[in-house]
């Protein structure tokens, strides 16, 4: 039985949650290893919708779920989607759920400097979810951070905080804001410790338990490739690596431990926030795929960007993360059009580029180039094997692993988790 990593392959919303809540339910342990509470996976099970942000898409299924030390924790918001989870009566405790206590920590000054960058930035804004996720990795990289195994130690974080307000004291003072409350920080930490040292443990260990077992494990990505620090369209990225490689150092398990990598793709291509698009939709086409995508952001409700497929970054993102196979997800929403176009190269100043140069003019300004498909009137919702789809929708989807140069491991026609095509087994490959 083979572990399985799953990652976005486009600019996240791709669909993971619910790809990785029916993994889930044959998986032994669920592993976040990136990203904070940025992330936004919808599940919906029996009729029933849940929303995550922090926790890892297993909680639902009751299977064992590990937030790792690459995700960056803000102790309030886990709090608060525990308790809206349990009340969805949904059991959340120290047995099912574990925190990496060498996460650092998202705190209010975090959100208060990211709130303060983006308005300051005015057009050139970056278009953050303002919860302070960059700041916090910042203070990480920069070796001032507060982690989760300091909140066990509070009476003696006086030098850690020198660090840390000498920092955000000048950034503060170039916004005009006071310096940082160091007493009202320390009471608000004192506040939710208990609650966050209560599932925190070094989940290295668990985890090397886990895998000495034989049990199958399933890290779960954040965000999409495509929004990588290093990889994506940069500076219009979030502030972590998204890609396969960082399960390993994101958890504390060794890159031998990875297996299937498993990219998640729309059928189509969506984009929240700001930066390049190259086959972005601004007409009644695309007006009526984000209508019936519902395609909006599921952590800050922003009405996401809608384009046609872009077989030439989800081919570039598959190799970037060693993607072994896809899911492609939203099939359905492409039901009932007279024809649907994939992007297969770009024109820039005279020349035909087959990938995404990395120079932001030079995303800004390439034309795609597209091949035109016959679409299809019949419906694909719901349909759970292959024979089941229509003509046209097999030959789009056989086009789209060709040209992406990745075989399609599963379809998902609806956000029912039993509405899955499954082609290939990520567990057993």
């Amino acid at each position: 039985m083979a572990n399985v990593t799953v990652i976005g392959a486009q600019w996240g919303d791709e669909g993971k949650g619910k790809i990785v809540d029916w993994l889930a339910s044959r998986a032994d342990a669920v592993v976040r290893f990136q990203g904070g509470h940025n992330a936004g996976h919808t599940l919906v099970i029996d009729g029933n919708v849940y929303k995550l942000s922090l926790l890892p898409s297993g909680i639902v299924s009751g299977t064992l779920s590990i937030i790792g030390n690459g995700v960056v924790l803000d102790p309030w918001a886990l709090k608060a989607e525990v308790e809206k989870l349990e009340g969805q009566g949904v059991t959340i405790n120290a047995d099912n759920l574990a925190l990496a206590d060498n996460c650092p920590v998202i705190l209010p000054i975090h959100r208060d400097l990211d709130g303060l960058r983006e308005a300051a930035a005015g057009s050139g804004k970056i278009g953050t979810t303002g919860r302070g996720i960059g700041p916090a990795y910042e203070d990480k990289v920069g070796r001032r951070a507060i982690r989760v195994c300091d909140l066990a130690h509070l009476d003696h974080l006086e030098p850690q905080l020198d660090r840390l307000c000498a920092h955000h004291d000048a950034l503060r003072a170039g916004f005009d804001q006071p310096p940082v409350d160091r007493e009202a920080l320390l009471e608000e930490l004192r506040g939710i410790a208990d609650f966050v040292l209560h599932f925190a443990q070094p989940v290295w260990k668990r985890l090397k338990k886990v895998r000495k077992a034989g049990a199958k494990i399933l890290f779960e990505g954040a965000q999409g490739v495509l929004l990588d620090i290093d990889h994506g369209t940069y500076p219009f990225v979030t502030s972590s690596n998204t890609v396969s490689g960082t399960a390993a150092a994101g958890s504390g398990l060794g890159p031998n431990s990875t297996g299937y990598v498993l990219g998640i793709v729309k059928a189509y291509t969506t984009r929240v926030g700001s930066g390049p698009f190259p086959t972005e939709l601004e007409d009644e086409v695309g007006k009526g795929i984000g209508e019936r995508g519902h395609e909006f952001g599921t952590v800050t409700g922003r009405q996401r960007r809608v384009g046609w497929f872009d077989a030439v970054i989800v081919r570039q993102s598959c190799s970037i993360s060693g993607v072994t196979g896809i899911a492609l997800t939203k099939i359905d929403v492409l039901d009932g059009l007279d024809e649907v176009k994939i992007c297969t190269g770009y024109r820039l100043r005279g020349n035909v580029y087959d990938y995404f140069p990395s120079h932001a003019a030079d995303q800004a300004e390439v034309e795609p180039i597209y091949e035109t498909m016959d679409g299809w009137k019949e419906s694909t919702a719901g349909a759970r094997s292959f024979a089941d789809l229509p003509a046209n929708a097999v030959k789009y989807i056989q086009r789209v692993q060709e040209l992406i140069e990745t075989p399609v491991a599963l379809v998902s026609t609806s956000p029912e988790r039993d509405d899955t095509i499954l082609m290939r087994d990520p567990f057993l490959d």
